[in-house]
Parts: structure tokens; sequence; C-alpha cells
């Protein structure tokens, strides 16, 4: 060992008689070198590690003597018998403290109920650590425990009783931080010697409990059995989020964004936020006419200036579907936006919220998803808050065993070493100092925390639901208990920080309030700095008919060539990469033809230029999953990245591809809450595959096709999603195009299928440049993403505009056409192909690129060309229970345009349970069969390849 190490370390600190304590550092040492600090580590890594590292014994003897005698020759000490038997028990003492620090919250009274027995830790028995009822009046170090470096025995359990074992319950020894545990270590220690709250945030405290106390009770007798999710047996969740908003006053924070469900939604938004009562109580009533659908009152959301004694911040609280924890990656998203919005990089501008269910934190995979985005560079948002309402059930389920395999409904948040507070929910000056530690967490570490207040449910899981059916013993408690606002008003009259008279006159002024609907909440800061909120009415009232010009100029296009094809020199590029981008400057030229990977990056390109933000995330959608567009180039012999699309121009905006972790669910909700708060920014989430926005279902169906009708939420999210059958069988196939289409209705989302660079170069232009924001859901390529067939010509570009509807691109004389092919994707270009080889010159094939909102105008206008044209025929690759086919046939779509003398048939598979057949064989059969049917060049028999296999 070094002795001068240990001598410049332990100083003053330590003498003849810590040898025992150093030595009980070394041990927690070879248990986790993470659990001593870095002083630490670099001393007792001096010991020589050949003789520990192979050692399965972790007390190995050899080392402990080497230990003990480096330590006494610097103090040259031989300690007596008396000395070893007072270092015997300093240890069991610094071992006792260490016990409580782990294990305290075992034992801790975070239980209102008391409904569990708390188990016995032998650990945080004095006698385990070799100490007796004798030694409680000696003084031992501490290592400044609670502030305090020596104490009795006796005072130094109570110390440790009250603040690891009191009503907060704290887990914070999984973090592998010395410094953050450390931190977390002496504010909780220094909680048992300070003076705590003032009387007036101690008051402050009582006047939120008896405001959501009331607003419960009066909305219970007032609106009999209607749903409102009461709040009731967990009331201190307001105290809570009104300490946390006003730390982050005193922080700086400028917006707090909170997603929760639905306990207790009510109570935030009247008592917290400042909703009007009044128009609760006509919710309530059903007498405001709703905008769009409308959605119940316990999903809506709302926003309010709140003022703070450090000035005011702006709150949101999102709207929420009815799938509990799906709020999560979208107030996630939607902070980030808000950060980049005001080149927040530290990331302590804007801080997210959100409020849990228990067995839904413990239950809900997108929970552990949200987790994981947390310190990943394209989704940090600087540390989220999480405040769980642990109700202790989950929704009609009677033991937590039903509910989770785990001790706490929190341990999901060890993944990120999140530290975790359980707190008593009667207590709501322990919760009150939760939240501000957890706030101040937050802001020093850029760290998520939670805070696991452990309450109960007053009524059922709504309030025309009936408990004691399932939890009869459990309610029994719950009926015979007191409030906690009743609990923590007795506290204060105890105490003589209040009167009874005046809590009295809190109450009658609160509900003389409500009575008359008006606002109960406060204060709400009238003057607030707006320079980075978005306006969103000139998005208000658009239609999708609203032009906008794509096109640019050829100088522009040869410029931005240019940028996108210019590497370092230094670089040492892959060959394959050194290819492409080769290409692409013949491309830019016009010597070749454009193919999609140039479409795209040109689009993103002049979209920056012209002053609009891109953020692309997916899996491996920076290279793209068929290595078609390299937005990031690297060196292949250091490693190096390099973006051509972040060098466009010296004050553009941000471009940030992202190569997201391996989740669609939570990774497509950020996106939606990005996009959300941000209209200006181009984003655009890209499946690795088009059906594996499967997973991410939910939010297609809840938020993107459904979140302006119900909450008049603008959204202009992008989907990119991989379509197209090229025999990949079954799951690589279909984007589940008929989904999207079936979401369709009163103009909410485009759903388009463009077949060449320049149409994704137009769509993608066209979704920035008009006043227009709605989602976007592209059925994108495989196979003809390089397909000379599919290629563009240049002046496709610097000309025209996104076409909804192409017509026939070979020299056809109309009049001689009896027969119109419609399709979309890319089975045109194998029609085209097979009409050529045939020489067929009666037929032409149109290609529907914008498939909903659906062209009228174009396709009539298209059809009525070909007048001596009978036979429409619809041919598609999926199934015909799947892809366009019945949404084709609706009266607003192909019937709405077809003459009295069109017959429309149908040229495809037929019905299947599988979107594709597995069997490479049998695919081209069908595609083969499909081709030659909807040219005409065969009948179809019982024994075609279309049928059923």
């Amino acid at each position: 060992m070094d002795k001068e190490k240990l001598k410049a370390l332990s100083g003053e600190q330590l003498n003849s008689g810590s040898v025992a304590y150093i030595e009980s550092l070394y041990e927690d040492f070879l248990r986790n070198p993470q659990s001593v600090s870095k002083d630490w580590q670099n001393l007792f890594n001096s010991v020589d590690p050949d003789q520990f590292l192979n050692s399965t014994d972790l007390f190995h003897s050899t080392v402990r003597a080497d230990l003990r005698k480096s330590v006494r020759e610097v103090y040259d000490a031989a300690p007596s018998v008396k000395e070893r038997e007072a270092n015997r028990k300093q240890v069991g003492v610094i071992r006792l403290i260490s016990a409580y620090r782990y294990l305290g919250h075992r034992q801790a009274d975070i239980d209102p109920l008391s409904a569990t027995a708390r188990p016995d830790i032998p650990e945080l028995n004095p006698e385990f650590h070799g100490l007796s009822h004798k030694d409680m009046d000696t003084i031992f170090e501490t290592g400044s425990l609670g502030g305090i470096k020596k104490a009795p025995l006796r005072e130094i359990i109570s110390m440790l009783s009250v603040t690891y074992c009191g009503t907060i319950g704290s887990e914070f020894k999984h973090i592998t931080s010395p410094e953050q545990k450390e931190w977390i270590q002496k504010r909780l220690e220094s909680f048992y010697l300070s003076p705590g709250l003032s009387d007036k945030r101690k008051r402050r405290i009582l006047e939120i409990l008896i405001a959501a106390k009331s607003l419960e009770v009066y909305l219970h007798k007032k609106y009999v059995g209607q749903k409102r999710f009461s709040l009731e047996g967990g009331l201190t969740l307001i105290p809570i989020v009104d300490e946390i908003i006003q730390r982050c006053g005193f922080h700086q924070v400028k917006e707090v964004i909170m997603g929760m469900a639905h306990r207790g939604r009510l109570n935030v938004l009247v008592n917290i936020l400042g909703k009007s009562p009044e128009k609760l109580f006509q919710e309530f009533e059903d007498t405001l006419d709703p905008q769009g659908s409308g959605d119940v009152k316990y999903h809506k959301g709302f926003s309010s200036n709140l003022g703070t004694e450090y000035g005011p911040v702006h709150t949101v609280l999102a709207f929420n579907p009815s799938h509990l924890e799906a709020i999560n990656p979208v107030v996630e998203g939607s902070v980030r936006a808000r950060q980049e919005r005001r080149k927040d990089k530290e990331r302590k501008q804007v801080m997210p919220l959100l409020v849990h269910g228990d067995a839904a934190f413990a239950g809900q995979g997108v929970v552990m998803e949200t987790l994981n985005l947390s310190k990943t560079r394209g989704y940090t948002s600087g540390g989220t808050i999480h405040v769980i309402v642990n109700n202790q059930i989950g929704f009609t389920t009677s033991d937590p065993l039903d509910s989770r395999s785990t001790l706490y409904c929190t341990d999901v948040a060890k993944m990120v070493q999140a530290p975790i507070f359980h707190v008593n929910g009667d207590d709501p000056q322990a919760a009150a100092f939760v939240a501000q530690l957890a706030v101040d967490f937050r802001m020093k570490f850029q760290r998520d925390v939670v805070i696991d207040m452990v309450c109960y449910r007053q009524h059922g899981h709504n309030e025309a639901d009936e408990p004691f059916v399932t939890q009869p013993l459990m309610y029994q408690s719950i009926r015979s208990k007191e409030g906690v606002r009743t609990i923590y008003a007795k506290r204060l009259i105890d105490n003589e920080t209040i009167t009874p008279a005046r809590v009295k006159a809190l109450e009658t002024m609160y509900l003389n309030k409500l009575q008359k609907g008006e606002q109960v909440c406060g204060p709400i800061a009238k003057k607030i700095d707006k320079k980075y909120f978005v306006d969103f009415k000139p998005f208000t009232g658009t239609r999708w008919k609203v032009k906008a010009t794509t096109h640019i100029t050829a100088e522009r296009v040869l410029k931005l060539t240019e940028k996108l094809t210019t590497i370092p020199k230094h670089f040492a590029i892959h060959r394959s990469v050194e290819k492409i981008l080769a290409a692409r400057k013949k491309m830019g030229q016009g010597e070749i033809g454009a193919d999609w990977g140039f479409g795209e990056s040109l689009a993103y390109a002049s979209l920056l230029e012209d002053g609009y933000a891109v953020r692309l995330s997916g899996q491996d959608s920076v290279r793209g999953t068929f290595f078609h567009r390299h937005a990031s180039i690297l060196d292949q012999n250091t490693g190096e990245s390099y973006i051509p699309l972040q060098h466009i121009d010296k004050d553009q905006p941000t471009f940030l591809p992202i190569n997201s972790l391996l989740s669609e669910e939570a990774v497509l909700g950020y996106e939606v809450g990005y996009s959300t708060a941000e209209p200006n920014t181009l984003v655009i989430w890209e499946a690795q595959f088009g059906d594996f926005a499967n997973t991410a279902q939910m939010y297609i169906d809840q938020f993107l096709s459904s979140s302006e009708a119900k909450w008049q939420r603008f959204c202009g999210l992008v989907m990119l999603l991989p379509h197209g059958y090229d025999g990949q069988g079954p799951e690589h196939s279909s984007a589940r195009l008929e989904r999207y289409l079936q979401l369709c209705a009163e103009d909410n989302m485009q759903v388009c299928m463009p077949s060449t660079p320049s149409q994704i170069f137009h769509l993608l232009r066209r979704q920035m440049l008009r006043p227009y924001r709605k989602p976007l859901i592209v059925m994108t390529p495989k196979n003809i993403l390089r397909d000379p067939f599919a290629a563009s010509e240049i002046t496709e570009f610097t000309s025209g505009e996104f076409k909804c509807v192409i017509d026939e691109s070979d020299d056809i004389n109309p009049a001689e056409v009896t027969k119109v092919i419609l399709c979309a994707g890319k089975i045109y270009y194998e029609l085209l192909r097979a009409r050529r080889e045939n020489k067929i010159r009666n037929t032409v094939i149109i290609r529907i690129e914008q498939l909903y909102p659906f062209p009228l105008d174009e396709v009539k206008k298209v059809l009525n060309k070909y007048s001596a044209a009978h036979q429409l025929v619809w041919t598609q690759e999926e199934p015909r229970n799947q892809g366009t086919w019945f949404y084709m046939q609706s009266r607003r779509n192909l019937k709405a345009v077809m003459r009295d003398d069109h017959q429309l048939s149908y040229a495809g598979r037929t019905y299947s349970a599988s979107p594709a057949a597995g069997s490479l064989h049998i695919h081209r059969e069908q595609q083969q069969a499909l081709i030659d049917d909807a040219l005409g060049l065969r009948e179809q028999t019982s024994k075609s390849p279309l049928r059923a296999v």
C-alpha cells in the first residue's frame, strides 16, 4: 500500500485507533470499488492486486495482514487488547450506520394503513454488529452522520432511525456514483438536525390539503356516481406537485411539462393549474359544446403560468388517453423540443414531471422503454421527476403479488440508477422535503429521480365501483381512518402553528369560491416571457390542398449537391460509401438519374437552407436500413463522424439523425411529443420495416389519428414505413397500410405512397412549406431505392410539385385505351415492365401517390382523359382483405369518380390471414399471377397462385 497516500488522505481525521475503520472501508471496496470515494479507491488500488483479484475469499488473510501492517506502520502504534476491542466496536458502529443507509427503507414507516408488518432486519440491530446495551452511552466516530462526527451510540441509533426508518424510506445505495450517493446521504441526514419547514410553508401545505379535500367532497356530493377518479387517500400529491413547481422557480426553471393518468387529474387541474371550477362543473353537467369530437374530462390537459417567489413557471399538463403510461415519452419529447427551442443545452430550463400509478409503473412496458431513453444522446431531457401515487392496489387487484414480481413497484427505476424515496402519504411535511430533494437532485445531476408516495384509494377504481367486493379487509381499514387533511390540521393545531378557527375559515373561503365557480388556485402570473412560445394560429383551419412551391432552382441543386458530397480530406471513407457519394455528385449535375437517397437528402438540405430544423430517428436510420441514406459518414481509421447535412450553411438550424434504441413504442411516442411541441421542425420516425410500427400502434390510434379531433392538438410527424412485397416473408412485407386507411377521416392525416425520388423530395418539402400540420404516413420502398427504372431526372426537382396522381408515363394514344390499371407503390414498375415486354398498347397504368385525403378531382380528370376505357382494374400486392382494395371502393374514393360505364375489378392476392407467403417461390408465383391478371395475360383459375395456399 502507498503509505504516503494513506497519510495524506487520512490527515487529522484518523488515528492509530482507526485501523479497523480503514479495514472496513477496504472490505467495502472489495465488494464494490464504487462504494468508496475516488481517493480511497486510488489508495486501495495500491495494494498488490494479485493478492485479492485471484482469491475467492473476500477477506483474504494475506490482504488483511498487509493492510493492517501498512496502516500500523504509518501510525507506529501496536494496539493493545483494550484498543483492539474498541476498534472492533468502532467497526461495528460503522457497519451499523452503513446497514441503515442500505436497508433502513425496509423498516421505514411508509404505509399509512400499516397493512403489512415491517420485517425484522437483523443488520439494523446493534447486536448483529457486536454492540450491546452497555455501549449505548459510549461515544463513537460517525463519519459525520448528520453533520456530527462523534456521538453516543444511543444518539447515533436515534438519528439513523429517524432518518432512514421514519416516514421516508430511501433507496440510493444502488447508485454507482459516489458523488451522488454522498450528496443524497448528506441531505437526508441533515434532515435530523435541520429546523425543517417554516410555519408559513406548513400553513401553505394545510391550505392546499384543505383545497384538495374540499374539491373532492364537493364533487362527490354534487355529481353522485359520476366518474372523477378521486384523489382521496392520496391528497398529499397536491402539496408534492406544488412544492416541485415552487422549487423549480427557485432553480429558475421556466417550464414544467407534466404527464399523468386519471387519478387526481381533476384536482391537479383546479388546485394546481388554476382551471376554472365553473368550466369543470359544465363538463360534469355536459353543457359545454366540445370542439371537434371532444374527450372525457379526466383526459384533458391545461396550461398556465404559475407564480412562485422566484418568478413564473409555465406549467403544462399534457392531454392523455386511457392508455395509462402512454403519455411518458410524449412528455419527454415535448420537453426536448422546448429545450432545443430555448437552446437549453444544460437542460435546466424545461423539466418533465410524470405522475404514475403504482401498478402501471410496475406493469407497463413503456415505462421501462422511456427510462431507457433517459441518458441516450438523441432523447435525454436532463432527468425526469417521477411521482408515484401508490394506492397499493392495481385496478381491482387484491394483492401486490398479483401486480408485480418485485418488492417495490419502483424497482424498475433502478435500471437507470435513479434514487427512490418512499414517503408516507399521511406525512405531507416529509413529502414536501422529498419533493425539494428530488428537484435539487435532478437539477444538480441531470438524472431521473422517483418519489413513491405510499397512500390508499378511499373509493373504488372509480366512484361507481364497490371496493369491498374485492378488498374487504383493506377497505375496513380505510373506512376507519382519518384523512390526511384532518391528521395534518391536528398536528399543526397541537404545535400551535394554526388555530382551529383559522382551519375552519380556510375551508369556508375555499367552498365559497368553489360554489361561485371562481378560480381557487393561486397565484397565477399575469406577465410571462412568451418569446419561446409557439403560435399555432397559422395552422388552424388550413386544408391539404393549400399550395406551396416545393421545387428549387438548378443552381441550388448544384450547390446543395456539393455540400452533400464534400467530405473532409483527411477522412478515409468506405469504398461503398465513396461510390455512393460519387454517384450523387453526378446525379446533382444531371449526368445520371437521381435515386431515392439523393432525393431524400436534397429535401433535407433544402429545408435546412430554408430555415427548418430536421430530426430523423429510428433503428439504423442514420445509415438507412437498406443502405441508402448515409446521413453520417464514418472515418474507417478513426471512427470519427462527419454529417454533411450539418454543414449546409453557417447559420442553419439543427439536423439531428439518431439511431434510436431498440424500441418502437417509446421512441414513436417521443417523436409525437416533439412534433406536437415544435411545428417548425421536420420530425421523422422511420421503422426498420414498416410492420415494426405494430408495437407502437397505440400512439397511432390514440395520438396521431385523433389528437386534433379530441384535443385540438396539431402534430406534423412523418412516419416512414418500408413497404412492399419482395419475398421476405410475412413479417417484412406489409406496413399494414389498411390500418392507417381505416383510421382516416375528417382530413386527420395524410397517407402517401410515393414511387419516385422526386416525389419524396416534393412530399417532404410540402410537409413543412405549407401552413398545414397533420401526420404524414409514407409507405416507402425497399428494392426500388436504387432501381434505375425508378430514377428521377434532375428537372423533376427544379420544376413541378408533389403529384397526388401520376398519369401514364409511356406514349400511348388515349383514344386506343380500353383498360385503366390503378395502383400504388412498387407494383407499378413490375406492371410497366410486363406491359412493355408484352407490347400492350390498349392499357394505361395510373399511380395514386396520395391515398388520403383522396385526390378526387385529380383522379377524375385523369380517368376522363380515357373516354373509351370502360374497364378499371385496381391492382395491389397485398391480400384482398388488406392493402387498399376495400378503401378504394368507398363512396368517397374511386366510386365517387367512376363514370356510369366504368366496371371496377380487382387484381391481386386473395384473402389471407397472413400478410404474405413465407416461401420465396410461392411469392414469385403469386406476384407473376397478379401482374398477368391485371394485364389480361391469362385467366384466373381455381389452381391460380392467387388462390389461398
